[in-house]
């Protein structure tokens, strides 16, 4: 990832900017053996580190919701469109983090073996609160590949074993045993864990220059301002923290407790799971945290427009680095945008909005209206999903998707239409214009984890752990979240949200609540795919969508889903199984 090429340069830059920090040998193919480095070279062993983080997965812009109920996509050549139509195999697999992530965890093992032989820096005891953070960083990095291993490796055996994937911590060399077989979950998890609490131990909570010394973390001894911020100011924003270590705890642990992985053996609960997100959120500032503007982070103009290198919006825990460009609007735009309409939200997914009362519109009281569908109704469904008669653009341009609209945005028109008369709106910037006459770029930056992500984290898991109403130690409840959340996006505001209210007495209802939240909110961000199968629930509800004629609408069936019920797990890479005679598949895989 580019953020991360121009943080390791500007790094390199800071390390020998400094007087008492000695200049890298000219040196460009150095062995990583121990004892080959330069021993004043630290560029090098970072860009090691370096390679970790731009291997991390950006689910975000995978888009494979695709392959769920939330959305279809127009472009036939799309991996998980292919993939949803029966073509997932284990040697076919969109989703496989096997190579990635193991590559990563090799060069973050060589960062481990050898961040103490490096002299980071002159001054010993800087030279100290680097190698500190380096090892520090290494260990929440290898954590949070092994999560996305679990996350997309994970399964059931033959004998009905939950097995995780093989622990390496050590380098691989060309004569070690790579024929490892896989560790159980609950013993991948506790490493996940141990890498993380490692993590914690020795990053900071933020990377920030700070006012006085008196400020300094006890952990790191006694040392400067100066030699503190050197290693631990803002310069190093975007990097783990101790933050960010604590979130990835927060996501892994939300896996582990959840049913397809919640087994016999597995020792991660719900409570685990809520207290951990708890933390992130304490450290937030709790319930009242929740950032006002976190609906449209994308999109909020002036906001972007002022982050500074590394500097996070309310809503962000932690992101890439913003680029000026025009990518998700040229695939995403209508066609009468100069858009290709690549991702088609489903009716599924508009059906789940409720009305803005905070009914569900299959609720006789809600007031929804079948011949006005989009009326009243939750005001996150037309901020999110582009639905007839709404605007795009940056001139508001009304889009008719109706089957016998007069433009290429007509439901099946042409090539770039919307299969299901619906185009995305979220995620874009409404502000660029793709008109070839005046085309322009904006700034966009891509999250790997946001606050309302974590405070959803909480509301399930306090649900499960301790029922809808049920504090734990931090003083608000799955409820409490939902309320806020709901809230925040106009829903039940005239009304005291008597449908949340009425969920409140049942832990079954303030489960499907909940789930439905996480599905509005969180749309289109590469969730719904992982959150179906680790609930395993049903993955191949048929794909529908609208078809307006005349003004009168209809619903029609866009795409059958072709997944089976052993899909909740995906597959060991089927090279790998030829290879290694110790990996076990999952169960109905081949």
């Amino acid at each position: 990832m580019k953020r991360y090429t121009i943080m390791l340069l500007a790094s390199v830059l800071l390390l020998t900017s400094c007087k008492d920090l000695l200049t890298p040998e000219i040196e460009n193919n150095p062995e990583l053996n121990p004892g080959n480095y330069n021993p004043n070279d630290a560029g090098l062993p970072f860009g090691v580190l370096l390679n970790g983080y731009n291997r991390i997965p950006t689910n975000s812009w995978s888009f494979n919701d695709v392959a769920t109920d939330d959305a279809v996509t127009n472009d036939q050549n799309n991996t998980f469109l292919k993939m949803a139509n029966g073509q997932w195999t284990a040697n076919n697999n969109p989703l496989n983090q096997w190579t990635n992530a193991y590559a990563a965890i090799q060069y973050l093992n060589i960062t481990l073996r050898d961040v103490d032989t490096v002299k980071w820096a002159a001054d010993p005891a800087v030279s100290k609160l680097f190698a500190m953070r380096v090892k520090g960083e290494a260990h929440g990095l290898r954590a949070l590949f092994y999560y996305h291993l679990l996350q997309a490796h994970a399964g059931m055996s033959e004998s009905g074993a939950v097995l995780g994937v093989p622990i390496n911590l050590e380098v691989q060399g060309p004569n070690a045993d790579f024929n490892k077989p896989r560790s159980n979950f609950d013993a991948c998890m506790k490493q996940i864990y141990s890498d993380l609490a490692q993590a914690d131990q020795l990053l900071p909570t933020d990377y920030e220059n700070i006012a006085s010394a008196a400020l300094i973390p006890a952990k790191y001894g006694t040392v400067t301002k100066e030699q503190y911020d050197r290693a631990f100011g803002s310069a190093f924003r975007g990097f783990l923290t101790g933050r960010i270590a604590k979130a990835i705890r927060s996501k892994a642990a939300l896996l582990a407790a959840s049913p397809a992985f919640s087994g016999e053996g597995n020792s991660t609960t719900w409570a685990d799971a809520a207290n951990y997100a708890g933390e992130v959120i304490a450290l937030k500032g709790g319930l009242g945290a929740l950032s006002a503007n976190g609906l449209n982070w994308y999109s909020n103009a002036s906001e972007i427009a002022g982050l500074a290198d590394g500097a996070n919006p309310s809503e962000i825990l932690w992101r890439n680095n913003y680029g000026d460009n025009r990518d998700l609007e040229q695939a995403n735009f209508p066609p009468s945008l100069f858009g290709n309409g690549r991702i088609n939200p489903t009716q599924n997914l508009v059906d789940a909005f409720p009305m803005a009362n905070g009914l569900p519109i299959t609720d006789a009281a809600s007031g929804y209206d079948p011949a006005n569908p989009y009326v009243g109704r939750d005001p996150r469904l037309r901020m999110f999903i582009l639905v007839n008669g709404g605007t795009a653009g940056p001139n508001n341009t009304v889009i008719n998707t109706a089957a016998d609209g007069p433009t290429n945005d007509a439901l099946n028109k042409v090539e770039t239409s919307s299969r299901t008369g619906y185009y995305l709106r979220k995620l874009l910037r409404q502000d660029v214009n793709l008109n070839p006459n005046s085309a322009n770029n904006q700034r966009h930056y891509k999250p790997h984890i946001r606050y309302t992500e974590i405070f959803l984290n909480y509301a399930e898991a306090a649900n499960e752990a301790w029922g809808p109403t049920g504090t734990g130690a931090f003083g608000f409840s799955a409820y409490d979240v939902i309320k806020a959340i709901r809230n925040r996006a106009g829903v039940g505001t005239t009304n005291g949200d008597a449908y949340l209210e009425e969920m409140r007495g049942s832990k079954e209802q303030m489960r499907a609540l909940i789930r439905n939240e996480r599905r509005i909110e969180l749309c289109f961000e590469g969730f719904r795919f992982w959150d179906l199968r680790r609930w395993k629930a049903p993955l191949s509800e048929t794909a529908k969508g609208v078809s307006i004629r005349n003004n009168n609408y209809s619903f029609i069936n866009v795409e059958n889903r072709q997944f089976q019920p052993f899909m909740i797990y995906g597959p060991i890479p089927y090279g790998e199984i030829l290879k290694f005679g110790s990996l076990e598949q999952n169960k109905g895989w081949r």
